[in-house]
């Protein structure tokens, strides 16, 4: 594919961040690309396995002359990571993100974009449980979703070249309002990390005539329970940024559960079992 830009640079090395800059490497996207980082060790990794062509602590270090800042940090964060490099950067760089909250970032981020510089949000919706640059996967979002949430900054020419770099990571790539974007996510990913954490947060320690219930689940505890293996760094922030969201989400899987909760404890098996289903065929929709 042809070059898209001159420097691509990457603030956060680790699964997302990592394999985005694989995958534009490999291409030839990228003339040069860049690893910012906080640890010594993680960027390390990140240049042995020829993620990124060098690396840096140094935020300006990592800013200067990039035409491409990839901010795969945590949400919370990214406008203190942002705001010292913008003054080092290409005139006409394109700032975007990997975020899975995009309404909290682009009112953060937007009103420090100047002059011909573009803010252009996405959310590539993929992932594992593994974290670091030794978890960057090329093939990570490929058949995947990945959501462009433009920006009142946002050119035709930049959300175009964003498009192009998240195509060529065999994507699918759509557009759409921030706002919409979050409360769509707060149904089909946030709210389930809460109820999968919730769940094994009420079966850990627990204990049945002195056994451990967890040892003898099969395949539907650890299905029901994998993502509650997420780090909580990664989750700390969404909870935070997409508050409102999720509280209404929440709002309605307790809505369900507790219909649930009531029709069991009366044994009334004619209304529960329209209830199940409804839940059966909305998990047989799932691809």
């Amino acid at each position: 594919m042809p070059e898209l830009f001159k420097q691509m640079t990457v603030c956060g090395v680790g699964l997302i961040g990592g394999s985005l800059a694989l995958i534009a490497r490999r291409a030839g996207l990228a003339k040069t690309i860049v690893g910012l980082g906080r640890t010594r060790k993680n960027l390390d990794i990140a240049v042995k396995r020829k993620l990124i062509d060098r690396a840096t602590r140094d935020p300006i270090e990592a800013a200067r002359g990039a035409d491409l800042i990839v901010l795969a940090v945590p949400i919370l964060t990214m406008r203190r990571v942002l705001e010292p490099m913008l003054p080092y950067c290409a005139p006409g760089a394109i700032i975007t993100d990997v975020g899975s909250v995009k309404g909290f970032v682009v009112r953060e981020l937007e009103p420090l974009i100047a002059g011909k510089m573009s803010l252009v949000a996405a959310h590539p919706i993929a992932g594992k449980e593994t974290a670091g640059a030794g978890a960057a996967d090329p093939d990570l979002f490929r058949n995947r979703r990945v959501i462009i949430t433009p920006s009142k900054t946002s050119t035709p020419a930049a959300i175009k070249k964003i498009e192009t770099l998240w195509k060529a990571t065999g994507a699918r790539v759509e557009k759409m309002d921030p706002d919409s974007h979050d409360k769509i996510l707060a149904r089909a990913s946030h709210l389930p990390q809460v109820v999968a954490s919730a769940l094994a947060a009420a079966l850990g320690g627990e204990k049945v005539a002195g056994k451990t219930p967890t040892e003898y689940g099969a395949g539907g505890l650890r299905d029901t329970t994998r993502i509650a293996a997420s780090p909580w760094e990664v989750w700390r922030d969404i909870f935070i940024a997409n508050q409102a969201a999720l509280a209404t989400a929440m709002k309605r899987f307790e809505i369900a559960y507790a219909e649930f909760q009531r029709l069991i404890e009366m044994g009334d098996l004619d209304r529960l079992e329209p209830l199940f289903n409804r839940g059966r065929a909305m998990r047989e929709r799932l691809k």
